[in-house]
């Protein structure tokens, strides 16, 4: 009963709240189970206090943590520090400290970083976790077991996603924003479906969708982002990269010019070296076509050109769902004499390349164009070309990066038809688009987009698809040519925002943002300006939640306060000795034979 001895003189000494009285005496209850190094610190420590207190909120605070972190080894509860490894490290971030979790929390903050369930780089993962979810009767819930033995494989990956070290750190903010814009565009009613291709006349005008990927993969869509369409013109620049990385630069483009034409992208045109203007337009494409056709399709049948059409697109990414859309296939080629026109135009001037038939390259261009994507699987193409040719979600390279440079330099000056300009000048990024109301759009180094909306403009663009690149723009930095240093009017979310100051934290009793901390690897023991620690704060604010973490998972603390205790052990016993001589000589014997 030494602890509660010192605590009632001393108690009666400073006038101290009886509840700490009450938590000492449960204290020495335990303290069978203490060692004897730990019940002579909590001596030490007690001495200490009470002479300090003087009635010290903030001291008041740090002594109840200490005692509960003393009840805390002498009930044997296990202690989560870091010892016991990144992976609990992490565990105790996702479930925000607790022991126990539902599946469905576990996917919730998965999904506040972006990542998806369906990410094949979780692939592994998530199947154990559903084959445990199949074999349990009621609800499962994690704990650190099932978690290491789920996602242990995948570690780094979740590190990186709740350390936030994405290109996108506060990813759950950022698509509430992208949420807020497609809202605000979903009213523009302008516009009509074309219909000059019966099938593409079968859309609702209400259909509206909108799908990112970033280059670390994280993902987010909202409205009808499932429902299939066909990529029309938003094949081009795909079928140019494919065509230049494999067979190089200049051999694409002895064939195809690469600036932009001035005309109608359907135009019969030619450049003065009697080239296609550039791969963005029909001519072009039906030509980048022929080049393709001419290394892998080497005049297949029918069949086999329907299977080499899937093929390509797969090579850009080969767990997106593309799919041939038969039907309208056939309704382009019955409504396509513009381009048969083109062709037969660009045969009279020898543009193909030799060894090619024009009618099997306009053919496999018809092809390409009735490909079918979701905006889902649209933003993957579209973040490939944002990271430089390597998929985002298998960190597979399908793609060089000569090809990419030159794609996206295309799509910037050329893939807007009549509205590359403009879309230069104010947006800034390189996009295509496509007459079923596709917009591909890419951030360099960010994320892909696919904005779908089948309503068109007077020159074949999206209404919607457009205002929502404008709204885009002006809301967030993503301009190439914003100042990224001095004009603060944009927002930039590559940026991780104020919160990760350990004082902040501590001081408003953030116990996240200090799990999240310690996930960073951060000094805990890093002093402001008046050389407080986090520890000095939680205890000031009274936040005894962020005390108990500190203390308990960071040693540095501890050692500190033995040999600061130790330093005061002499002179706190010779004033106890005085004070007590003072008043009863019979306890001061009493407590010399205790100590």
């Amino acid at each position: 009963m030494i602890c509660a001895d010192i605590v009632l003189v001393s108690s009666n000494r400073q006038g101290c709240n009886i509840s700490i009285v009450s938590e000492v005496i449960k204290l020495d209850q335990d303290a069978p189970s203490l060692n004897k190094n730990s019940m002579l610190l909590l001596s030490f420590f007690c001495f200490w206090f009470f002479f300090n207190l003087k009635k010290d909120n903030s001291l008041i605070t740090y002594f109840m943590c200490i005692l509960h972190y003393f009840l805390h080894i002498s009930r044997n509860k296990p202690l989560r520090g870091p010892t016991c490894g990144v992976e609990n490290m992490l565990f105790y971030a996702i479930t925000e400290g607790r022991e126990h979790v539902p599946v469905s929390q576990f996917i919730a903050a998965l999904r506040k970083t972006g990542l998806h369930v369906s990410d094949p780089r979780l692939k592994e993962s998530m199947d154990k976790l559903r084959q445990i979810m199949r074999e349990s009767v009621g609800e499962v819930l994690i704990d650190r077991e099932l978690f290491h033995r789920c996602v242990g494989g995948n570690i780094s990956l979740l590190m990186q996603a709740f350390r936030k070290k994405f290109i996108i750190p506060e990813f759950a903010e950022f698509a509430e924003k992208i949420n807020k814009i497609y809202k605000t565009v979903k009213n523009q009613d302008e516009g009509k479906v074309a219909n000059y291709i019966p099938q593409l006349a079968k859309f609702s005008p209400e259909l509206w969708g909108v799908s990112l990927c970033t280059v670390d993969g994280q993902r987010h869509s909202v409205g009808d982002t499932k429902q299939p369409f066909c990529l029309q013109s938003c094949v081009k620049p795909l079928q140019y990269a494919i065509a230049v990385h494999e067979l190089g630069t200049e051999n694409v483009h002895r064939y195809v010019g690469m600036e932009p034409s001035g005309v109608k992208f359907n135009m019969l045109s030619l450049d003065d070296d009697d080239k296609p203007h550039n791969p963005m337009v029909n001519a072009g494409a039906i030509v980048i076509s022929s080049l393709i056709k001419v290394k892998h399709v080497k005049m297949m049948s029918s069949v086999c050109t329907y299977q080499d059409c899937c093929l390509k697109l797969k090579k850009i990414h080969k767990y997106i769902a593309t799919f041939l859309q038969r039907n309208l296939f056939q309704s382009e080629k019955e409504t396509g004499d513009r381009n048969f026109a083109i062709g037969y135009y660009m045969k009279e001037k020898k543009c193909f390349p030799p060894g090619v038939e024009m009618i099997d390259a306009l053919d496999f261009y018809f092809q390409l164009c009735s490909m079918e994507v979701t905006c889902e699987s649209g933003s993957v193409l579209a973040a490939t070309l944002a990271n430089g040719g390597i998929c985002p979600i298998t960190d597979e390279r399908v793609l060089s990066a000569e090809a990419v440079r030159n794609t996206l330099t295309l799509m910037h000056s050329c893939g807007m038809y009549d509205f590359s300009g403009q879309m230069a000048f104010h947006v800034g990024l390189p996009a295509k688009s496509g007459v079923s109301g596709a917009i591909l759009l890419v951030i360099p180094n960010v994320m892909g987009m696919m904005c779908w909306s089948p309503p068109l403009d007077r020159v074949g663009n999206s209404v919607r698809g457009i205002h929502f690149c404008q709204e885009l723009v002006s809301l967030f930095n993503f301009h190439n040519y914003d100042d990224l240093r001095h004009f603060v009017k944009k927002q930039d979310p590559r940026k991780q925002t104020g919160d990760d100051n350990l004082m902040f934290a501590a001081h408003n009793g953030d116990l996240s943002a200090l799990r999240r901390f310690s996930l960073f690897s951060m000094d805990m023991d890093q002093k402001d300006y008046d050389s407080r620690t986090a520890l000095h704060v939680a205890a000031a604010e009274g936040t005894h939640s962020l005390f108990a973490f500190i203390w308990i998972h960071y040693s540095f603390g501890r050692e500190d306060v033995v040999n600061v205790l130790k330093d005061y052990q002499q002179e706190c016993r010779q004033r106890l000795e005085q004070q007590i001589d003072a008043e009863d000589p019979q306890k001061l014997s009493t407590v010399e034979r205790q100590l």
